[in-house]
């Protein structure tokens, strides 16, 4: 059975220069029903304005992806990268035993938007590390394809758990579909545009999860894009 989570519903502040939504519990919001979701514990959208940013801050044992939607974003980190990270590349930040990183839109006149997503590691304490890489052209269009993988294969970063972040972009009346192997989880959050999963309609800003064995197919409405979680 699938169960939706309304973006609407979803922890939210307006900082000015940042526009922020969280799934599940995050700095100063907080709801028991929302601590994460297998060993997904974040997924925030977030709008930085132009010329603004997260300065230089620190995490420990955490694999964190980003994704952005539109526009650019600059990382920064203590292990020595200085990176920008636009559509259609995947970014991997392994935290491990402790990682400093800043993240700032380089841009003067517009936003950046992106998606950024917390998993817990198989085990605490790995030593930090960082990879960023493009997804190749066309690897997206109609289909779910796997951007962050356990074994890293080729077109993915490679996380430290036995967890698949697969992405996809859809137009009218496609299906994206992706098998959920027997005992495993799914989470399928809506980046862009309207679609139907599980018979539930979804908008930007939506997601649906299930903890059955279950075919995950994204029914599109229109153009948009999508991302799929299979977990633990």
């Amino acid at each position: 059975m699938w169960t939706i989570r309304k973006g609407e519903d979803r922890g939210g502040f307006e900082f000015g220069w940042l526009s922020t939504r969280h799934s599940f519990s995050f700095g100063d919001y907080f709801d028991d029903e929302w601590m994460g979701f297998s060993v997904l514990r974040v997924i925030n959208e977030d709008m930085v304005a132009p010329g603004t940013g997260f300065g230089m801050h620190g995490h420990k044992n955490m694999e964190i992806l980003t994704w952005v939607l539109s526009g650019t974003l600059r990382h920064q980190d203590s292990l020595g990268h200085v990176q920008d990270l636009s559509p259609g590349e995947i970014q991997r930040m392994s935290a491990g035993a402790g990682i400093r990183h800043a993240e700032t839109n380089p841009s003067g006149s517009d936003q950046v938007h992106l998606l950024q997503i917390w998993i817990q590691p198989s085990r605490p304490g790995l030593a930090p590390s960082y990879e960023q890489i493009a997804i190749p052209d066309g690897a997206l269009d109609g289909k779910l394809f796997a951007v962050a993988t356990p074994d890293g294969k080729v077109g993915s970063v490679k996380i430290q758990q036995d967890a698949t972040l697969l992405v996809g972009r859809f137009q009218a009346g496609q299906i994206l579909s992706h098998a959920v192997p027997a005992g495993r989880k799914a989470w399928v959050q809506v980046a862009h545009g309207s679609c139907t999963v599980g018979g539930l309609s979804l908008q930007a800003g939506d997601a649906v999860f299930t903890t059955d064995d279950a075919l995950v197919e994204v029914v599109a409405d229109g153009d948009g894009e999508v991302l799929v979680f299979d977990l633990p």
